[in-house]
């Protein structure tokens, strides 16, 4: 005797509606990539009306954002930093990545997303498909360039490893290094990352 318009098996919006979308997303993305997920397929895995994916969540985007269970949106933290001269783009990525680390409140979080990620590989495998699928499409707008999804991995690669080294590891000088100082070597290696020329083109012949 379910409401009118709910399908035989349906779950209302109950409080575990939302964890059980957030599961079915989270498997549906780790086996059929982002355009191979839709949310209709995820609202039949987790047993509920497909209206209520986008009552919890909203767009497909932002339901991968979701399954990607970070403590922050990349898309607002990351977009805030894109703007402005292309000259000054890898010291503001690296002014924000170290400004989020350096938050005690999100460093707790963060170090459990990121030894989630190298342990368990349905996450590995959602933040992989994260780097293109939310990464490149924000920053494509300031790195218009043919090479952009290897620029954006190899920014990644050293975002990541600094984080590894820094606050998992706690290698040292690197562990005690004055947030400002981080930032002034991390930022000229990610301006090349992003916007310096490609090899082979930095020289005439």
């Amino acid at each position: 005797m379910g409401g009118p318009g709910r399908g035989p098996g349906r779950r209302p919006g109950s409080p575990d509606t939302r964890g059980a979308i957030l599961a079915a997303a989270r498997s549906a993305f780790a086996a059929r990539g982002f355009d191979g997920t839709s949310t209709r397929a995820v609202a039949a895995a987790a047993g509920v009306a497909p209206g209520l994916v986008h009552h919890f969540f909203g767009t497909k985007d932002d339901l991968f954002v979701a399954a990607l269970n970070l403590p922050f949106d990349p898309r607002k933290v990351l977009g805030a930093a894109l703007p402005g001269p292309p000259e000054g783009l890898g010291r503001r990525v690296a002014t924000t990545v170290v400004g989020l680390w350096e938050d005690e409140a999100r460093r707790e979080q963060l170090l459990a997303f990121l030894r989630t990620v190298m342990t368990n590989p349905e996450a590995a495998g959602i933040v992989r498909m994260g780097i293109p699928a939310v990464g490149v499409p924000l920053l494509r707008s300031v790195v218009p360039l043919a090479d952009a999804e290897v620029r954006v991995n190899l920014a990644m690669s050293q975002i990541l490893g600094m984080a590894v080294t820094r606050y998992v590891i706690g290698l040292e000088p690197l562990a005690s290094l004055p947030p400002e100082q981080l930032v002034d070597r991390l930022a000229p290696v990610l301006q090349q990352h992003l916007l310096g020329p490609s090899p082979g083109t930095a020289s005439g012949g």
